[in-house]
Protein backbone atom coordinates (compact mmCIF):
# COMPACT_ATOMS: atom_id res chain seq x y z
CA UNK A 1 0.00 0.00 0.00
CA UNK A 2 1.46 3.65 -0.63
CA UNK A 3 1.55 5.92 1.76
CA UNK A 4 0.95 9.33 0.07
CA UNK A 5 2.88 11.83 2.20
CA UNK A 6 1.67 15.72 2.68
CA UNK A 7 3.44 18.59 0.73
CA UNK A 8 6.59 20.13 3.22
CA UNK A 9 6.69 24.05 3.11
CA UNK A 10 9.67 23.61 1.42
CA UNK A 11 8.15 21.22 -1.62
CA UNK A 12 5.16 23.84 -1.53
CA UNK A 13 8.05 26.65 -1.91
CA UNK A 14 9.71 25.07 -4.81
CA UNK A 15 6.57 24.71 -6.92
CA UNK A 16 5.01 28.52 -6.21
CA UNK A 17 8.37 29.37 -6.95
CA UNK A 18 8.73 27.81 -10.11
CA UNK A 19 5.77 29.71 -10.81
CA UNK A 20 6.43 33.10 -9.99
CA UNK A 21 9.97 32.43 -12.51
CA UNK A 22 8.78 30.13 -15.22
CA UNK A 23 8.20 33.39 -17.25
CA UNK A 24 11.27 35.07 -16.63
CA UNK A 25 13.30 31.10 -17.25
CA UNK A 26 15.39 31.19 -20.48
CA UNK A 27 13.92 28.76 -24.07
CA UNK A 28 11.92 28.47 -25.88
CA UNK A 29 8.30 27.35 -26.26
CA UNK A 30 9.66 24.07 -25.91
CA UNK A 31 11.86 24.79 -23.27
CA UNK A 32 9.50 25.94 -20.91
CA UNK A 33 7.08 23.19 -21.75
CA UNK A 34 9.88 20.78 -20.41
CA UNK A 35 10.55 22.95 -17.26
CA UNK A 36 6.57 22.53 -16.56
CA UNK A 37 6.69 18.80 -17.12
CA UNK A 38 9.69 18.52 -15.18
CA UNK A 39 8.05 20.57 -12.26
CA UNK A 40 5.02 18.38 -12.63
CA UNK A 41 7.19 14.98 -12.28
CA UNK A 42 8.63 16.85 -9.38
CA UNK A 43 4.87 17.51 -7.73
CA UNK A 44 4.35 14.24 -7.61
CA UNK A 45 7.94 12.55 -6.56
CA UNK A 46 8.39 15.43 -3.95
CA UNK A 47 12.19 16.10 -2.02
CA UNK A 48 14.20 12.46 -1.67
CA UNK A 49 13.71 11.46 2.02
CA UNK A 50 14.62 8.22 4.37
CA UNK A 51 11.95 5.77 3.34
CA UNK A 52 13.69 5.80 -0.29
CA UNK A 53 16.51 3.20 0.04
CA UNK A 54 19.15 5.38 -1.82
CA UNK A 55 18.21 8.40 0.23
CA UNK A 56 17.99 6.78 3.76
CA UNK A 57 21.02 8.59 5.03
CA UNK A 58 20.14 11.46 3.72
CA UNK A 59 16.62 12.86 4.29
CA UNK A 60 16.36 15.77 2.34
CA UNK A 61 12.54 16.27 2.71
CA UNK A 62 13.48 16.06 6.64
CA UNK A 63 16.67 18.70 6.28
CA UNK A 64 15.36 21.40 3.89
CA UNK A 65 12.84 23.57 5.73
CA UNK A 66 13.13 27.12 3.33
CA UNK A 67 13.61 27.43 0.14
CA UNK A 68 15.69 30.60 -1.15
CA UNK A 69 14.47 32.15 -4.17
CA UNK A 70 16.23 31.06 -7.95
CA UNK A 71 18.82 33.49 -8.95
CA UNK A 72 17.06 34.17 -12.60
CA UNK A 73 19.58 37.11 -13.02
CA UNK A 74 22.55 38.75 -12.09
CA UNK A 75 24.31 41.45 -11.99
CA UNK A 76 26.36 41.07 -8.95
CA UNK A 77 30.04 43.18 -9.92
CA UNK A 78 33.20 41.03 -9.54
CA UNK A 79 36.76 41.63 -11.00
CA UNK A 80 39.44 39.05 -11.68
CA UNK A 81 41.52 39.88 -8.82
CA UNK A 82 38.23 38.49 -6.57
CA UNK A 83 37.79 35.10 -9.27
CA UNK A 84 40.94 34.58 -8.52
CA UNK A 85 40.53 34.89 -4.34
CA UNK A 86 37.61 32.32 -4.76
CA UNK A 87 39.47 30.38 -6.75
CA UNK A 88 42.18 30.17 -4.03
CA UNK A 89 44.91 26.63 -5.14
CA UNK A 90 43.12 26.18 -8.13
CA UNK A 91 43.93 29.84 -9.70
CA UNK A 92 47.73 28.07 -9.97
CA UNK A 93 46.16 25.56 -12.37
CA UNK A 94 47.36 26.13 -16.07
CA UNK A 95 43.99 26.03 -17.95
CA UNK A 96 41.39 27.40 -20.15
CA UNK A 97 38.52 28.78 -18.52
CA UNK A 98 34.70 29.54 -18.85
CA UNK A 99 32.89 31.04 -15.74
CA UNK A 100 29.24 31.72 -14.18
CA UNK A 101 28.74 34.05 -11.03
CA UNK A 102 25.87 33.06 -9.52
CA UNK A 103 24.23 30.75 -12.15
CA UNK A 104 25.05 33.09 -15.17
CA UNK A 105 27.77 33.40 -17.53
CA UNK A 106 30.31 36.31 -17.53
CA UNK A 107 32.36 35.94 -20.05
CA UNK A 108 34.82 38.62 -19.01
CA UNK A 109 36.64 36.60 -17.06
CA UNK A 110 36.76 33.36 -19.64
CA UNK A 111 39.94 32.66 -21.43
CA UNK A 112 39.80 30.14 -23.95
CA UNK A 113 42.60 31.33 -26.56
CA UNK A 114 44.33 28.97 -28.61
CA UNK A 115 41.81 25.89 -27.39
CA UNK A 116 42.62 24.15 -30.20
CA UNK A 117 40.46 21.27 -30.47
CA UNK A 118 38.09 22.44 -27.85
CA UNK A 119 34.19 23.72 -28.89
CA UNK A 120 32.78 25.80 -25.03
CA UNK A 121 29.47 27.48 -25.35
CA UNK A 122 26.75 28.36 -22.77
CA UNK A 123 23.59 26.97 -21.61
CA UNK A 124 22.01 30.16 -21.54
CA UNK A 125 22.89 30.78 -25.18
CA UNK A 126 21.74 27.50 -26.05
CA UNK A 127 18.16 27.37 -24.56
CA UNK A 128 17.20 30.23 -27.08
CA UNK A 129 19.44 29.44 -30.15
CA UNK A 130 18.63 25.46 -30.32
CA UNK A 131 15.45 24.63 -28.22
CA UNK A 132 14.15 21.63 -29.91
CA UNK A 133 17.63 19.77 -29.35
CA UNK A 134 18.02 20.99 -25.53
CA UNK A 135 14.37 20.18 -24.52
CA UNK A 136 14.89 16.30 -26.15
CA UNK A 137 18.25 16.06 -24.01
CA UNK A 138 15.95 17.00 -21.14
CA UNK A 139 13.06 14.64 -21.34
CA UNK A 140 15.16 12.08 -19.57
CA UNK A 141 15.24 14.27 -16.16
CA UNK A 142 11.80 12.86 -14.60
CA UNK A 143 13.79 9.20 -15.04
CA UNK A 144 16.44 10.77 -12.94
CA UNK A 145 14.38 11.66 -9.95
CA UNK A 146 13.71 14.80 -7.90
CA UNK A 147 16.58 16.59 -8.11
CA UNK A 148 17.30 15.97 -11.77
CA UNK A 149 13.68 16.90 -12.43
CA UNK A 150 14.66 20.27 -10.19
CA UNK A 151 17.25 20.87 -12.12
CA UNK A 152 15.73 20.50 -14.99
CA UNK A 153 12.90 23.18 -14.15
CA UNK A 154 14.54 25.86 -13.03
CA UNK A 155 18.44 25.61 -15.26
CA UNK A 156 19.54 29.05 -15.88
CA UNK A 157 22.97 28.47 -17.75
CA UNK A 158 25.88 26.27 -17.66
CA UNK A 159 29.32 24.85 -20.19
CA UNK A 160 28.38 23.04 -23.50
CA UNK A 161 32.02 21.58 -23.97
CA UNK A 162 32.56 19.49 -26.87
CA UNK A 163 36.20 18.19 -27.84
CA UNK A 164 36.86 16.83 -31.33
CA UNK A 165 37.74 13.60 -32.63
CA UNK A 166 41.23 12.86 -32.12
CA UNK A 167 42.03 16.02 -30.67
CA UNK A 168 44.29 16.14 -27.24
CA UNK A 169 44.12 19.35 -25.22
CA UNK A 170 47.25 21.32 -23.76
CA UNK A 171 45.83 21.67 -21.04
CA UNK A 172 42.64 21.57 -18.78
CA UNK A 173 39.38 23.36 -19.29
CA UNK A 174 38.48 24.62 -15.63
CA UNK A 175 34.62 26.06 -15.46
CA UNK A 176 34.19 28.12 -13.04
CA UNK A 177 30.84 28.41 -10.58
CA UNK A 178 31.32 31.29 -8.44
CA UNK A 179 28.90 32.65 -5.42
CA UNK A 180 29.15 36.33 -4.65
CA UNK A 181 27.24 38.74 -3.34
CA UNK A 182 25.00 39.53 -0.28
CA UNK A 183 21.87 37.96 -1.93
CA UNK A 184 20.80 34.41 -0.57
CA UNK A 185 19.56 32.38 -3.80
CA UNK A 186 19.64 29.04 -5.41
CA UNK A 187 21.74 28.58 -8.29
CA UNK A 188 20.97 26.06 -10.66
CA UNK A 189 23.35 24.81 -13.09
CA UNK A 190 23.45 22.25 -15.85
CA UNK A 191 26.59 21.03 -17.79
CA UNK A 192 26.82 19.15 -21.01
CA UNK A 193 30.16 17.38 -22.19
CA UNK A 194 30.60 15.27 -24.87
CA UNK A 195 34.54 13.52 -26.04
CA UNK A 196 34.77 12.63 -29.22
CA UNK A 197 36.44 9.35 -30.74
CA UNK A 198 40.14 8.72 -29.80
CA UNK A 199 40.54 12.51 -27.97
CA UNK A 200 42.25 13.35 -24.60
CA UNK A 201 41.06 15.66 -22.48
CA UNK A 202 40.73 17.01 -18.62
CA UNK A 203 38.11 18.89 -17.26
CA UNK A 204 37.84 20.76 -13.90
CA UNK A 205 34.67 22.09 -12.41
CA UNK A 206 35.07 24.24 -9.28
CA UNK A 207 31.87 25.70 -7.17
CA UNK A 208 33.61 28.26 -4.92
CA UNK A 209 32.43 31.17 -3.08
CA UNK A 210 33.88 34.55 -2.55
CA UNK A 211 34.92 35.20 0.77
CA UNK A 212 32.42 37.75 2.59
CA UNK A 213 29.54 36.62 -0.02
CA UNK A 214 26.17 35.90 2.16
CA UNK A 215 26.43 32.43 4.18
CA UNK A 216 23.70 30.72 3.01
CA UNK A 217 23.07 29.21 -0.27
CA UNK A 218 21.57 26.12 -2.10
CA UNK A 219 23.00 24.44 -5.27
CA UNK A 220 21.67 22.13 -8.11
CA UNK A 221 24.44 20.99 -10.78
CA UNK A 222 24.17 18.22 -13.39
CA UNK A 223 27.12 17.41 -15.53
CA UNK A 224 26.16 14.74 -18.24
CA UNK A 225 28.82 13.25 -20.33
CA UNK A 226 29.85 11.44 -23.17
CA UNK A 227 32.81 10.08 -23.74
CA UNK A 228 33.21 8.47 -27.12
CA UNK A 229 34.87 4.98 -28.42
CA UNK A 230 38.89 5.18 -27.79
CA UNK A 231 38.67 8.34 -25.66
CA UNK A 232 40.09 9.42 -22.30
CA UNK A 233 38.64 11.85 -20.16
CA UNK A 234 39.52 13.19 -16.74
CA UNK A 235 37.51 14.81 -15.61
CA UNK A 236 37.51 16.35 -11.80
CA UNK A 237 35.20 17.98 -9.63
CA UNK A 238 36.24 20.79 -6.70
CA UNK A 239 33.02 21.88 -4.19
CA UNK A 240 34.62 23.63 -1.15
CA UNK A 241 32.17 26.87 0.83
CA UNK A 242 31.85 28.19 4.32
CA UNK A 243 29.21 25.44 5.81
CA UNK A 244 26.35 26.68 5.14
CA UNK A 245 25.75 26.10 1.94
CA UNK A 246 23.36 23.06 0.56
CA UNK A 247 25.29 21.14 -2.59
CA UNK A 248 23.77 19.12 -4.81
CA UNK A 249 25.43 17.16 -8.18
CA UNK A 250 24.76 15.15 -10.03
CA UNK A 251 27.08 12.97 -13.12
CA UNK A 252 26.17 11.47 -15.56
CA UNK A 253 28.13 9.34 -17.26
CA UNK A 254 27.99 7.23 -20.24
CA UNK A 255 31.47 5.52 -21.94
CA UNK A 256 32.10 3.88 -25.26
CA UNK A 257 34.16 1.37 -26.62
CA UNK A 258 37.29 1.28 -25.34
CA UNK A 259 37.49 4.46 -23.33
CA UNK A 260 38.87 5.88 -20.36
CA UNK A 261 37.03 7.85 -17.53
CA UNK A 262 39.22 8.81 -14.73
CA UNK A 263 36.42 10.77 -12.08
CA UNK A 264 37.54 12.93 -9.03
CA UNK A 265 35.47 14.85 -6.03
CA UNK A 266 37.15 16.48 -3.81
CA UNK A 267 33.98 18.34 -1.06
CA UNK A 268 35.02 20.38 1.68
CA UNK A 269 32.96 22.73 3.85
CA UNK A 270 29.50 21.80 2.94
CA UNK A 271 26.73 22.50 4.94
CA UNK A 272 24.63 19.59 3.42
CA UNK A 273 26.16 17.72 -0.17
CA UNK A 274 24.35 14.89 -2.01
CA UNK A 275 27.52 14.07 -4.78
CA UNK A 276 25.63 11.37 -7.22
CA UNK A 277 27.88 9.99 -9.70
CA UNK A 278 25.95 7.21 -12.63
CA UNK A 279 28.06 5.20 -14.87
CA UNK A 280 27.16 3.35 -17.43
CA UNK A 281 29.43 1.22 -19.97
CA UNK A 282 28.14 1.25 -23.47
CA UNK A 283 30.71 -0.12 -25.61
CA UNK A 284 32.90 -2.68 -24.62
CA UNK A 285 37.26 -2.40 -22.88
CA UNK A 286 35.72 0.27 -21.23
CA UNK A 287 37.62 1.55 -18.17
CA UNK A 288 36.16 3.58 -15.27
CA UNK A 289 38.57 4.96 -12.38
CA UNK A 290 36.71 7.18 -9.58
CA UNK A 291 37.64 8.26 -6.76
CA UNK A 292 37.38 11.36 -3.96
CA UNK A 293 38.06 13.05 -0.90
CA UNK A 294 35.67 14.58 1.20
CA UNK A 295 36.27 16.66 4.88
CA UNK A 296 33.64 17.79 7.17
CA UNK A 297 33.53 18.87 10.84
CA UNK A 298 30.72 20.77 13.02
CA UNK A 299 27.30 19.51 11.58
CA UNK A 300 28.53 19.46 8.23
CA UNK A 301 27.43 16.15 5.72
CA UNK A 302 28.47 14.79 2.83
CA UNK A 303 27.34 12.00 0.96
CA UNK A 304 28.96 9.83 -1.85
CA UNK A 305 26.61 7.66 -4.10
CA UNK A 306 26.91 6.17 -6.86
CA UNK A 307 25.88 3.60 -9.39
CA UNK A 308 28.54 1.25 -11.86
CA UNK A 309 26.24 -0.35 -14.41
CA UNK A 310 28.41 -2.93 -16.45
CA UNK A 311 26.11 -3.16 -19.52
CA UNK A 312 27.94 -4.95 -21.89
CA UNK A 313 31.26 -7.91 -21.62
CA UNK A 314 34.97 -7.05 -20.79
CA UNK A 315 35.12 -3.88 -18.68
CA UNK A 316 36.95 -2.50 -15.30
CA UNK A 317 36.07 -0.14 -12.90
CA UNK A 318 37.80 1.20 -9.68
CA UNK A 319 35.99 3.17 -6.54
CA UNK A 320 38.15 4.66 -4.07
CA UNK A 321 36.68 7.36 -1.40
CA UNK A 322 37.89 8.59 1.28
CA UNK A 323 36.93 11.18 4.09
CA UNK A 324 37.95 12.97 7.15
CA UNK A 325 35.30 13.29 9.79
CA UNK A 326 35.47 15.55 12.94
CA UNK A 327 33.24 17.42 15.47
CA UNK A 328 29.74 15.90 14.48
CA UNK A 329 30.28 15.72 10.89
CA UNK A 330 28.89 12.70 8.86
CA UNK A 331 29.96 11.08 5.62
CA UNK A 332 27.89 8.54 3.87
CA UNK A 333 28.85 6.31 0.83
CA UNK A 334 26.92 4.23 -0.78
CA UNK A 335 28.56 2.60 -3.62
CA UNK A 336 26.38 0.04 -6.20
CA UNK A 337 28.17 -2.28 -8.89
CA UNK A 338 25.49 -3.84 -11.52
CA UNK A 339 27.10 -6.67 -13.61
CA UNK A 340 24.24 -7.62 -16.28
CA UNK A 341 23.47 -11.08 -17.50
CA UNK A 342 25.61 -10.83 -20.83
CA UNK A 343 28.30 -8.65 -19.04
CA UNK A 344 31.11 -11.61 -18.52
CA UNK A 345 34.89 -10.63 -18.00
CA UNK A 346 33.83 -7.64 -15.87
CA UNK A 347 36.34 -6.44 -13.10
CA UNK A 348 35.16 -4.37 -10.43
CA UNK A 349 36.38 -3.77 -7.13
CA UNK A 350 35.53 -0.30 -5.14
CA UNK A 351 36.50 0.69 -1.54
CA UNK A 352 35.42 3.24 1.14
CA UNK A 353 37.47 4.61 4.20
CA UNK A 354 37.06 6.93 6.37
CA UNK A 355 39.13 8.36 9.22
CA UNK A 356 37.30 9.53 12.40
CA UNK A 357 38.32 12.18 14.81
CA UNK A 358 36.27 12.75 17.15
CA UNK A 359 33.75 10.17 19.11
CA UNK A 360 30.60 12.23 17.75
CA UNK A 361 31.15 12.27 13.76
CA UNK A 362 29.40 9.37 12.05
CA UNK A 363 29.99 7.39 8.71
CA UNK A 364 27.48 5.34 7.40
CA UNK A 365 28.81 2.77 4.35
CA UNK A 366 26.64 0.68 2.17
CA UNK A 367 28.28 -0.74 -0.63
CA UNK A 368 26.74 -3.47 -2.76
CA UNK A 369 27.17 -5.70 -5.98
CA UNK A 370 24.26 -7.05 -7.59
CA UNK A 371 26.60 -9.69 -10.12
CA UNK A 372 23.60 -11.46 -12.59
CA UNK A 373 27.06 -12.76 -14.61
CA UNK A 374 29.12 -15.52 -13.73
CA UNK A 375 32.56 -14.83 -15.53
CA UNK A 376 33.57 -12.33 -13.31
CA UNK A 377 36.08 -10.70 -10.63
CA UNK A 378 34.10 -8.02 -8.13
CA UNK A 379 35.18 -6.62 -4.57
CA UNK A 380 33.91 -4.17 -2.24
CA UNK A 381 35.45 -3.31 0.97
CA UNK A 382 35.12 -0.25 3.99
CA UNK A 383 36.43 1.03 6.80
CA UNK A 384 36.67 3.31 9.50
CA UNK A 385 39.18 4.07 12.15
CA UNK A 386 41.01 6.61 14.64
CA UNK A 387 44.20 8.03 13.73
CA UNK A 388 46.66 5.02 14.76
CA UNK A 389 47.89 5.79 18.58
CA UNK A 390 51.29 3.40 18.25
CA UNK A 391 52.32 5.64 14.97
CA UNK A 392 51.15 8.84 16.37
CA UNK A 393 53.55 8.20 19.37
CA UNK A 394 56.44 7.39 16.76
CA UNK A 395 56.26 10.44 15.55
CA UNK A 396 56.12 12.23 18.97
CA UNK A 397 58.88 10.16 19.95
CA UNK A 398 61.26 12.10 16.80
CA UNK A 399 60.00 15.24 18.12
CA UNK A 400 57.26 15.92 16.01
CA UNK A 401 55.32 18.23 17.87
CA UNK A 402 51.54 16.27 18.12
CA UNK A 403 49.83 18.68 16.41
CA UNK A 404 51.93 18.44 13.44
CA UNK A 405 51.74 14.71 13.74
CA UNK A 406 48.18 14.54 13.47
CA UNK A 407 48.16 16.74 10.29
CA UNK A 408 50.72 14.59 8.96
CA UNK A 409 48.96 11.58 9.75
CA UNK A 410 45.68 13.14 8.22
CA UNK A 411 47.25 14.53 5.05
CA UNK A 412 49.02 10.67 4.45
CA UNK A 413 45.34 9.11 4.26
CA UNK A 414 43.33 11.35 2.29
CA UNK A 415 46.63 12.02 0.08
CA UNK A 416 46.39 8.34 -0.99
CA UNK A 417 42.69 9.46 -2.93
CA UNK A 418 44.24 12.72 -4.17
CA UNK A 419 47.36 10.79 -5.54
CA UNK A 420 44.77 9.64 -8.50
CA UNK A 421 44.57 12.79 -10.02
CA UNK A 422 47.46 12.81 -12.74
CA UNK A 423 47.82 16.70 -13.23
CA UNK A 424 50.29 17.98 -11.22
CA UNK A 425 48.73 21.90 -10.55
CA UNK A 426 45.40 20.38 -9.88
CA UNK A 427 46.87 17.40 -7.21
CA UNK A 428 48.63 20.50 -5.76
CA UNK A 429 45.87 22.58 -5.31
CA UNK A 430 43.97 19.37 -3.79
CA UNK A 431 46.71 18.77 -1.03
CA UNK A 432 46.35 23.07 -0.28
CA UNK A 433 42.61 22.88 0.34
CA UNK A 434 43.24 19.73 2.39
CA UNK A 435 46.02 21.45 4.52
CA UNK A 436 43.80 24.44 4.47
CA UNK A 437 41.06 22.39 6.16
CA UNK A 438 43.33 20.90 8.42
CA UNK A 439 44.78 24.29 9.36
CA UNK A 440 41.26 25.97 10.00
CA UNK A 441 40.26 23.02 12.32
CA UNK A 442 43.38 23.31 14.24
CA UNK A 443 42.60 26.63 14.88
CA UNK A 444 38.99 25.98 15.29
Amino acid sequence: MNVALMKTKAEQALTEAFEASAAKLPGSAAVKARRAEAIGAFGSLGLPHRRIEEWKYTDLRGNLKDVLPPAIHDETPLTIAELIVALGPLAHVDAHRIAFVNGHHRAEFNDLRDASGLDVTTLGKTLSSAPTNVADALTKSDANGAIAALNAAFMTDGAIVRVADKATLAKPLLVVFVRAGSAKQTVTVRNFVSIGDAATATIIEAHVVLPGSAIESQGNALTEVSVGKGATLHHAKVAVDDGKCLHLADWDVVLGADATYRGFQFSSGLGLARNEINVRYAGEHGKLDLSGAYMARAHEHVDTTLVVDHAVPNCESRELFKGVLDDHGRGVFQGKIIVRPDAQKTDGKQMAQALMLSADAEFDSKPELEIFADDVVCGHGTTSAELDADLLFYCRSRGIPEAEARALMIESFIGEAIDKVENPELHTALMAFAVNWLSNAARG
